[in-house]
């Protein structure tokens, strides 16, 4: 490519700004023999790894405590207590906390026998160990994901000592503090749950495969190929930081990561072509959010979704796949109206890569599609992931520029640990969350409470239906503010999911369970481009110069699929591809996809001409008519859809004809 990349932000810059948001990528830059210690730590976290996934795992408790003794240690040593503070030099009381950390977590190996057999509570050495461990979890998750989380676990701990405290139906007998310790590190309903389970087996496995694809120049490649396939079109450059943001949300479990890496190309591109720097902005962070839900790796929740929902992996890609393209195609379809409304154009012939030069490293996706493939097939994911890596590193031999070579597999195996760090953490420490929850039933209670509340207010069972929904998304998109992919899902899954559940008892409604479990993943992801937070708009104005909060609601208006998705595949579950044949399959994608191009007409104000008020209102209903897989307001929102599609190039006509009639007028 010739075009000149001098508004393009260095290493150094994307590696600074995904520091001031992304709490993920705020790590120390060690020298000398710590430096030493941390490069050997990482290496031998993902050798571990790769040993379990090619042999076998070690028993529930030694796989799950050493890659947790791995996380925290390196954790301690990598990140600072304080954004702040100097991130060259690692202060005595981090050593402190990294030798505890090695004695907690190699407690378990060490006297794994002793721990297995015995009855009873735990003793006072036990309970110290454990309360250290509880600590510990709580400071890395602080520093390694955020706040947020760190304040939530807390909360449901002092919930559950202080239960006969508590008023009303949140009260329960409470737990002694030998029980809450002995549940949260003793068993694996706390810390050493299912979430941690996840992280050490699955979710490291595929990071780490993400790791070796990065080695290959793959994230250079989608964004050549996003331009070689979009960049002619209208407003190229917004449609190549869809395209390539979708790619590269397949491998990257973070909205923020996404948005700086893809975005310190993309939106100087779009700026320098003529959009707005907070509508640049906002195509960027809305794209990529969108790729934690884009199958087949949905930021690694696709995986937890296996063990929380209960689904194959199949069932769960399957049921992703028309909401993404609906996501992405909202996108695509506003950013195509907006460049038409400011008559902007495609990008010039000579910044497109040659199809030749593409089609030359085609070879890349090669690894992406065999691990679809075989999880499809039914093989297990952790050989799925080992496999993935081995074709990896095979297909990257084909070409020199691609080539992992001894050093670029160091820095994949580094990389890939560094990545995990973050989410070990936050799956640790939602360990405590679930572990509260199924101790104290206190989902159940928020899930009635929630749906009580709804029929309190409502006239109907159809509205109390509503209502509840509408609680769920507010609560889910709360909890999910500030939260990585991984602990945002564990987290609304836990807490905000049972009042979804809570409505197939209470209304007698058939609400499948994965539809529970998308919807409140959906409204989880999108905190990162809902104000006030908005993490990856944020993270969006580091580049494009914009306006946070302006950015954040150009983001949202842009990925106003997500807010309405849920509720749709909710209501009729043919969108997730449930109880459906092909030809419901079909007819709903086909009358959904239209219904995108209404809504996002609606939104822009802009069709083949621009869109008066009472006009904007009348082709956004039908556009949820058509989005709603319903026979009847299907037929209504198609017949509604042509007219108005007819008015539109009819109109639009008659204008050219005025502007000619007035050129004219005017010459003369």
């Amino acid at each position: 490519m010739k075009e000149n990349n001098s508004n393009q932000m260095t290493e150094e810059q994307q590696e600074e700004l995904m520091a001031k948001y992304d709490a993920e990528a705020n790590t120390r830059t060690s020298k000398g023999w710590i430096g030493y210690v941390v490069f050997f730590g990482l290496i031998a976290f993902s050798l571990f790894h790769i040993y379990t996934g090619i042999f076998g795992q070690f028993t529930a408790y030694i796989q799950r405590t050493v890659h947790l003794g791995f996380a925290l240690s390196l954790i301690f040593l990598l990140f600072p207590a304080r954004r702040k503070t100097k991130r060259t030099s690692i202060p005595w009381y981090d050593y402190i906390l990294v030798l505890l950390s090695i004695i907690v977590t190699a407690y378990w190996p060490l006297f794994y026998e002793t721990l297995v057999q015995q009855i009873g509570g735990v003793d006072t050495a036990q309970m110290i160990i454990g309360g250290i461990a509880i600590l510990l979890v709580l400071e890395a998750s602080r520093r390694a994901v955020g706040l947020p989380i760190t304040i939530i676990a807390s909360a449901f701990l002092v919930y559950a000592y202080f239960g006969q405290q508590m008023p009303g139906m949140l009260a329960h007998r409470g737990l002694s503090l030998e029980q809450l310790i002995d549940s949260m590190y003793f068993t694996t309903e706390g810390i050493l749950g299912t979430p941690l389970q996840v992280s050490s087996t699955y979710i490291f496995l595929f990071l780490l495969f993400g790791a070796f694809l990065v080695q290959t120049g793959v994230g250079t490649y989608f964004n050549d190929l996003a331009i070689s396939l979009a960049g002619r079109r209208t407003g190229g450059p917004a449609k190549v930081a869809i395209f390539s943001s979708a790619l590269n949300g397949t491998i990257s479990g973070s909205s923020v990561a996404n948005t700086v890496t893809t975005g310190s190309y993309t939106i100087p591109m779009m700026k320098r072509l003529g959009y707005r720097k907070n509508f640049a902005g906002a195509v960027e962070a809305a794209a990529s959010t969108g790729g934690q839900i884009m199958p087949p790796i949905m930021g690694a929740a696709a995986f937890l979704m296996i063990e929380f929902a209960g689904e194959s992996y199949w069932n769960i890609a399957k049921a992703a796949t028309i909401p993404a393209i609906l996501y992405f195609t909202g996108i695509w379809v506003m950013t195509h109206l907006e460049a038409k409304r400011t008559g902007l154009h495609g990008l010039p012939e000579e910044v497109i890569p040659k199809k030749r030069t593409v089609l030359k490293k085609i070879h890349l996706l090669l690894p992406i599609l065999l691990i679809v493939y075989l999880l499809f097939a039914g093989f297990s994911i952790e050989r799925t992931a080992i496999y993935g890596i081995g074709a990896t590193i095979l297909v990257s031999l084909f070409r020199k520029d691609t080539r992992i070579n001894f050093s670029r597999f160091i820095v994949a195996l580094q990389s890939g640990a560094k990545t995990a760090l973050g989410v070990a953490a936050a799956t640790a420490c939602a360990g405590i969350i679930v572990g509260v929850v199924t101790k104290t039933g206190l989902g159940l209670k928020m899930g009635n409470s929630l749906v009580s509340i709804a029929g309190t207010l409502a006239t109907s069972p159809e509205v109390q239906l509503l209502l509840t929904l509408v609680f769920t998304m507010i609560a889910s998109i709360i909890l999910g503010m500030g939260s990585p992919t991984t602990a945002n899902y564990i987290i609304t899954s836990t807490i905000a999911l049972p009042a979804i559940l809570a409505l197939n008892d209470q209304l007698e409604v058939a609400i499948p369970v994965l539809a529970g479990h998308m919807f409140v993943f959906y409204f989880g992801i999108v905190a990162d481009i809902t104000p006030p937070v908005a993490l990856a708009a944020f993270a969006a104005t580091g580049i494009s110069g914009g306006e946070p909060i302006r950015t954040g609601f150009n983001a949202s208006k842009l990925a106003i699929a997500a807010f309405i998705i849920p509720y749709m595949f909710v209501l009729n579950p043919q969108l997730l591809m449930i109880d459906a044949n092909f030809i419901e399959i079909t007819w709903s994608l086909f009358t959904a996809l239209i219904g995108m191009i209404a809504i996002g007409a609606a939104i822009i104000g802009f069709w083949y001409r621009k869109l008066h008020w009472a006009e904007r209102i009348l082709v956004a209903v039908t556009g949820l008519m058509l989005m709603y897989p319903e026979g009847n307001s299907d037929i209504i929102g198609f017949s509604a859809f042509i007219v108005l599609l007819i008015i539109q190039l009819f109109t639009r006509q008659d204008k050219k004809i005025d502007d000619e009639v007035q050129k004219t007028g005017s010459e003369g």
